[in-house]
């Protein structure tokens, strides 16, 4: 998990702030400036409703009220005309406002988060392996809609620049003691907004890191829902999920302490302004120093004042959080990208080796654990050809090796006769096809399951699921090969998803298909089926990852995989005369019978 921001870092939080602001806003500068315009336009018209506010006073109610003159129609046509423009031209300026800052937020989120989704995909396969899904979820949902929850009121604690100065003016021209009591109260609600945030950032960012925890124990809950069923776990994983939440309550009810020592003093301030310029104002129109409707039209100012000085306030109680979220999905964006030199070499068909698959000395080690040392071993076009080994022995490397997904230590794979990292990426995708014993299915249709948006002519599917016996099933569903199949295939049984899953890869034509343990759930006769239809039917190289004695003896050749290397090989019943082969099968037929 991302370290959350330090309390020590409290004094920079505005800095980051403001940093973040500004990436958005290089990012997307029409929405954000339309939107600052249109803030603005309401700070102008709000000053601009007080000094008519005074006025009518003035002109029109005193002298009606205290001299018992008529208010003659025009008069109130002229108010009426006067309140309903200043009205409307304030909902149009608010409309603007919200509009193009919700346009701001919403085309900055979909910038970081395709950023990070891209930053995900570069990766190496370790990268997902070595971290939690429900982080990497967090990270590209709640923490992005929590980094840019800071630009909702950007447009308005913007124009409360705008409306400060235009009050401060016009408080002074009504008189200058209005002008120093104003003075004082903006000075000193900067400072509450300061203190608060400087406390406030250490809690924001353990909240932050909070949800991340709490976001991670439930995916692993839900994703491992069947081992949490069947080892009658399920007590443990709400005492788990709880524990985390729990976690997150305590924090979040320290922001909750802080918000609510400095919100109700943040409130309160702006009404006190009022008082004083009351009690200010009875004493100068004691004095005839200014009339009643100054006093209206600077009292106005300060009601008015009152909210957008609170959306300032909360403006300042976002940044702390936006600033922790930000860093977090920083902390993936700025992740080295390995360094990846994309090949340009296609395979050669013309040279026969189309199909082949060569291990020169191959060397792999994750950390201090060596998983392949010095692996050789070569693999003829069109041989079907049966990796046997003990659970850690590199086949499932090998399968990682054969697609790009890992790159060796030392050594060479070589695929076709071209060594791997001097292939076009395209032309390996399309060259090898890849089925592990794990399928995933998108929660789409079977036909989208298969062909993933490529143009396939129908007769076409119905050949690649012919051949893995797929067909009939799928035509037995209520509506074929459009029924939708839920998230990971959940309605499909283990069997029918790898099968689907090996329509997958055959679609595509490969010159070798790997099956890594990818007839596992599939019914022994069905599977001797599938293996026999594809050496009969496809020219293609065929290497199975093998745990069944009937896969294996479909074989043309087993390579037996021990410490990484390859300990034998041949035909099965030659390697049995290999006693950690022979125990390995023997195993094997004990674990099926």
């Amino acid at each position: 998990m991302t370290a959350p921001a330090s309390v020590e870092a409290a004094p920079r939080v505005l800095a980051r702030g403001f940093a973040l602001i500004g990436r958005s806003m290089r990012d997307h500068p029409v929405p954000h400036a339309i939107s600052i315009l249109g803030a603005s336009m309401w700070s102008i018209l709000t000053v601009g409703l007080t000094i008519a506010l005074g006025r009518i006073t003035d002109d029109v109610i005193l002298p009606s009220a205290n001299l018992g003159e008529d208010v003659s129609t025009a008069d109130l046509r002229n108010v009426a005309f006067v309140l309903l423009g200043i009205g409307l031209l304030r909902g149009v300026a608010v409309t603007i406002r919200r509009y193009f800052m919700a346009m701001a937020e919403g085309r900055t989120q979909r910038t970081w988060r395709v950023a990070i989704l891209g930053q995900y995909l570069d990766q190496p396969v370790s990268f997902h392996r070595s971290r939690p899904t429900g982080e990497l979820l967090a990270h590209a949902d709640a923490d992005i809609a929590a980094a840019t929850s800071v630009l909702k009121p950007l447009a308005f604690v913007a124009s409360v620049v705008v409306l400060v100065i235009a009050s401060l003016l016009s408080l002074f021209l009504i008189h200058p003691l209005f002008f120093l009591i104003a003075a004082v109260l903006f000075p000193t609600l900067a400072t509450l907004n300061r203190i608060y945030t400087r406390r406030v950032v250490g809690p924001s960012a353990r909240v932050q890191a909070g949800i991340g925890e709490v976001s991670r124990v439930a995916f692993e809950s839900f994703d491992g829902v069947m081992v949490v069923k069947t080892l009658g776990r399920e007590q443990a994983e709400v005492d788990r999920f709880e524990e985390a939440a729990d976690t997150l309550r305590q924090e979040r009810i320290v922001v909750g302490r802080l918000r609510a020592a400095f919100e109700p003093v943040i409130d309160a301030l702006p009404n006190l302004g009022v008082i004083v310029l009351l009690v200010t104002g009875a004493w100068l129109l004691s004095r005839d120093s200014l009339t009643v409707g100054e006093i209206v039209s600077a009292m106005s100012l300060f009601t008015m004042l009152a909210l957008p000085l609170r959306i300032v306030g909360f403006f300042l109680e976002e940044m702390p959080k936006s600033v922790v979220a930000l860093e977090r999905v920083d902390g993936v964006l700025e992740l080295e990208k390995p360094e990846v030199t994309a090949g340009t070499e296609l395979l050669d068909g013309s040279a026969g080796a189309i199909g082949t698959v060569d291990f020169d000395g191959v060397g792999f080690s994750h950390g201090a654990e060596s998983i392949l040392a010095d692996l050789s071993f070569s693999i003829g076009a069109g041989e079907v050809v049966a990796l046997v080994g003990a659970t850690g022995s590199g086949k499932s490397t090998i399968a990682d090796m054969i697609v790009g997904l890992t790159e060796a230590n030392v050594g060479e794979v070589r695929v076709g006769a071209v060594a791997i990292g001097d292939l076009e990426p395209a032309e390996l995708t399309r060259a090898v096809g890849l089925v592990f014993q794990e399928t995933f299915l998108f929660g789409a249709s079977v036909r989208e399951n298969i062909t993933l948006g490529a143009a396939v002519a129908d007769e076409e599917l119905h050949r690649v699921t012919g051949l893995v016996r797929a067909h009939e099933f799928i035509t037995e569903m209520p509506e074929g090969y459009e029924t939708v199949v839920g998230e990971r295939g959940v309605t499909l049984s283990g069997g029918q998803r790898q099968r689907v899953a090996l329509a997958r890869a055959l679609v595509r034509n490969p010159n070798l298909l790997f099956l890594d343990d990818a007839t596992s759930a599939i019914d022994p006769s069905i599977e001797q089926a599938i293996l026999d239809n594809l050496r009969a039917d496809l020219d293609l190289t065929l290497l199975v990852v093998a745990h069944r004695l009937s896969t294996i003896r479909l074989a043309d050749r087993v390579l037996f995989l021990a410490d990484g290397r390859v300990k034998a090989s041949g035909k099965h019943d030659e390697l049995l005369a290999v006693p950690e082969y022979e125990a390995l099968v023997r195993a094997y037929e004990t674990a099926a019978s």
